[in-house]
């Protein structure tokens, strides 16, 4: 089972391995002069695939985080979802389930800038973003809030064989002034550039950091995989050195 193991560790070494590979050829851009003069003198004004990374800057008014103060945002997810109990009567238990979840999204237009930038420098506008994969939304708010047990609650829960357990909230954005990396098609449109899904049919993807520490993540997931093939293959060979020997002594032990 150690062999097993590291031969299936040893694969998604090698998978993750030719993975940053192909990352790692990708060319990477910051949204400056450099990439507008280099869309300008690209046929059609495009780059097929290329990684964009830079700050979230809001196109429009910025949304407000509906809990946290002073937390703005061009992305923004909540939700509330009640969680209840219901008694079941074959198993003389109460079975917990969440019910009227409740979701809302929303969103402004929004571009990826170079640190200390202004308004009229080149910018690259990420189009469809909620179209991209990846999770890229930062949990801001969470909170569960436990049902109140009064004397009517009580009452109904006899009658109705359902009773209320607790209240959860969350929100989720995409701040403003955040890092993002984004690979696709980018295009040059009215002076600036425009980051989309390519045509070609590869990933759609947003990063909520920079390409630097995306890279480093996934080496650091190379090493992993890495040292669990090393350390089950000794296990391994420890074993079966183990069995050996002590199948050797007995033959020893019984001429």
């Amino acid at each position: 089972s150690s062999f097993a193991c590291s031969g299936l560790f040893y694969h998604l070494y090698k998978e993750k391995k030719k993975e940053l590979i192909k990352l790692k050829e990708i060319p990477v851009f910051r949204p400056d002069q450099h990439l507008a003069t280099l869309l300008k003198s690209s046929p059609h004004g495009r780059l097929q695939y290329v990684a964009v990374e830079g700050l979230v800057e809001a196109d429009e008014q910025p949304l407000s985080s509906q809990f946290v103060p002073r937390c703005y945002g061009v992305l923004q997810k909540i939700k509330v979802v009640e969680h209840a109990e219901y008694w079941n009567s074959l198993s003389k238990t109460w079975s917990s389930r969440p019910t009227n979840r409740k979701e809302t999204n929303n969103s402004v237009p929004f571009s990826l800038i170079c640190p200390g930038s202004y308004v009229s420098d080149f910018h690259v506008r990420v189009q469809d973003p909620l179209e991209g994969s990846g999770y890229f939304l930062e949990r801001v708010y969470h909170r569960v809030r436990r049902a109140e047990e009064g004397l009517v609650n009580v009452v109904l829960q006899g009658i109705s064989g359902e009773r209320a357990v607790a209240m959860e909230e969350s929100e989720e954005m995409l701040r403003v002034g955040s890092n993002l990396t984004v690979f696709g098609e980018v295009v040059l449109e009215r002076g600036h550039g425009k980051v989309q899904a390519p045509k070609d049919g590869r990933e759609y993807l947003l990063v909520p950091t920079d390409y630097k520490s995306f890279i480093e993540r996934h080496e650091r997931s190379a090493d992993m995989w890495k040292m669990l093939t090393a350390l089950t293959g000794m296990i391994g060979a420890s074993v079966l050195a183990g069995v050996i020997y002590d199948t050797v002594g007995k033959d020893d032990r019984s001429k």
